[in-house]
């Protein structure tokens, strides 16, 4: 690489729920030091509603750096709005998704989405992640696509493997996606979901990779307080990540 590269990689702001302090200091950050690009992680409200979408856009289009996103289970109407939930489920994400999204354009380091939320499942905890076959098979066809970029980066909600935080994600399908992008060619995989940091390399399958998840910049802690990640691309195409905590 000619240059290093800076990306901040932030989760779960839960508009509806969100820490004002922690939101401004993230964008006071990202206003100062200029990072190449934002990763969002999904769950950017708190129970999908219009209000709650319409916050988050106006904070949201004020990141003056390109931004990715990807939804989270908040990010679908509540459970008492059933009849959107299952047939228009991801309408307003979508809607802000086109307002404030801007691609990350970067010679060596790719960002490749996978879905890991679903509107229904057959199990009561509808919270927790799935990867389904064809969200998986859009993820590998995006890696098969950026084969020639040195740091694929493969962003989701849900941790595909738990990481022995507070929360658990209990993704069906995880480990077995993890093992398919590690084969691939996946750098790393950049989740949120249980508002702790974390970043662990792991072998599924006989696979290595990297798993790393940004906490909360919302209320609802856990056991760290409100932070983001710092990602690191060094010249030499080496990844850093620096967990930056508001004390």
């Amino acid at each position: 690489m000619t240059q290093a590269i800076t990306l901040f990689h932030v989760s779960d702001l839960h508009f509806g729920y969100e820490d004002r302090d922690a939101l401004a200091w993230f964008l006071d950050a990202v206003t100062r030091e200029g990072p190449a690009g934002v990763i969002c992680t999904g769950d950017l409200t708190m129970r999908g509603s219009a209000r709650e979408f319409a916050a988050a856009q106006e904070w949201l289009a004020r990141i003056p750096v390109p931004l990715t996103l990807e939804p989270g289970n908040h990010d679908v109407p509540y459970y008492h709005h059933m009849l959107r939930r299952l047939t228009r489920p991801y309408a307003r994400y979508r809607a802000l998704e086109a307002a404030v999204e801007r691609d990350l354009e970067l010679d060596q380091v790719a960002v490749i989405p996978l879905k890991t939320i679903a509107r229904a499942q057959l199990r009561l905890n509808w919270s927790k992640g799935r990867v389904r076959e064809r969200d998986l098979d859009a993820a590998l066809h995006g890696l098969a696509h950026n084969s020639a970029k040195a740091l694929k980066l493969v962003a989701c909600h849900h941790p595909l493997v738990e990481a022995n935080t507070h929360s658990t994600a209990s993704t069906r399908g995880g480990q077995a996606a993890l093992a398919a992008l590690a084969r691939a060619g996946a750098t790393a995989v950049l989740s949120g979901h249980v508002h702790d940091p974390f970043d662990r390399t792991v072998e599924v399958n006989g696979q290595s990779i990297r798993i790393i998840g940004a906490g909360t910049l919302s209320q609802r802690l856990r056991s760290t307080p409100p932070c983001f990640n710092e990602l690191t691309i060094d010249t030499e195409g080496k990844l850093s990540v620096k967990i930056r905590t508001l004390d």
